[in-house]
């Protein structure tokens, strides 16, 4: 059987726990095989960002041509893109491809508090992007921006995802893990409204964690699992590589990706 592609357009994070880093472990993990066009370097580690060098235009889509001309992804995740220059590109690209599987994490602001993208680029993300997306995963704060509603009990996200949905016409999961609803993420498509409960890890260390989950749906999209699928192996997957407490670094730490391998390659050095 054929292996399943993804594609992961996003940022680089030089530590590993975020970004394109993060999404080919995740997609490695999830059973396909990753592939990435880049849209910025960072200077970053868990206590912060310190520096952002950006794709030239014509580079990105180059980048992106060079795996969509070779090896046709099942799925494509897209990440930080900072400014409308770039976002631009990205759209017109996939349109000219006709990607399918489209999920869209919106990186507005890193873990630390960082902003990832431009002001003026997040109204041409809703306006480019959102349109082409199956399904975009919005935290609290990014819905807030995506809709325009204050978001603070579980009505709120309900309101919230279900005018995302109707604006832009994609599917939305709302991720409830700003202290609103616990855990609990909230899946609006043009069909239904469902819930995923999910219980709060008590893990302080959680770089990345939008950039893996939004990379493990997309996996499973390319796989073949359906909507509903795809998100529910996603929670699961990313419960157990907060659960697994990896704990590097002096800020919010990544989480164990590998948490869950099993191979003569991943073995320690055993000691005499």
């Amino acid at each position: 059987m054929k292996m399943k592609t993804a594609l992961t357009i996003a940022g680089s994070d030089c530590s590993g726990g975020a970004g394109i880093q993060a999404d080919l472990k995740t997609m490695t993990m999830n059973g396909v095989y990753g592939m990435s066009a880049i849209t910025a370097l960072t200077a970053q580690n868990t206590t912060g960002v310190k520096a952002i060098l950006e794709s030239t235009p014509e580079f990105l889509k180059q980048q992106i041509d060079a795996v969509f001309e070779d090896i046709y992804p099942d799925a494509v995740k897209i990440g930080m893109i900072s400014s409308s220059e770039l976002i631009h590109v990205v759209a017109e690209r996939l349109r000219w491809y006709h990607a399918k599987h489209v999920v869209v994490d919106p990186v507005m602001v890193a873990t630390s508090g960082y902003s990832l993208i431009k002001n003026e680029a997040v109204q041409t993300l809703i306006d480019e992007l959102l349109p082409i997306a199956t399904l975009v995963t919005p935290n609290i704060p990014e819905a807030e921006v995506l809709s325009g509603l204050t978001i603070q009990t579980k009505e709120d996200m309900l309101t919230a995802a279900k005018q995302i949905c109707n604006d832009y016409h994609c599917a939305v999961l709302l991720k409830g893990g700003h202290s609103i609803n616990d855990a609990n993420d909230l899946l609006c498509t043009n069909e239904e409204l469902l819930w995923f409960e999910g219980k709060r890890i008590a893990n302080p260390n959680t770089h990345g964690t939008g950039c893996t989950l939004s990379s493990a749906i997309a996996s499973n999209l390319a796989k073949g699992f359906t909507l509903t699928e795809s998100v529910q192996r996603a929670k699961n997957y990313i419960s157990g590589a907060l659960a697994a407490m990896l704990d590097l670094g002096k800020g919010s730490g990544p989480m164990k990706h590998n948490f869950n391998l099993i191979s003569d390659f991943s073995e320690e050095k055993k000691s005499v």
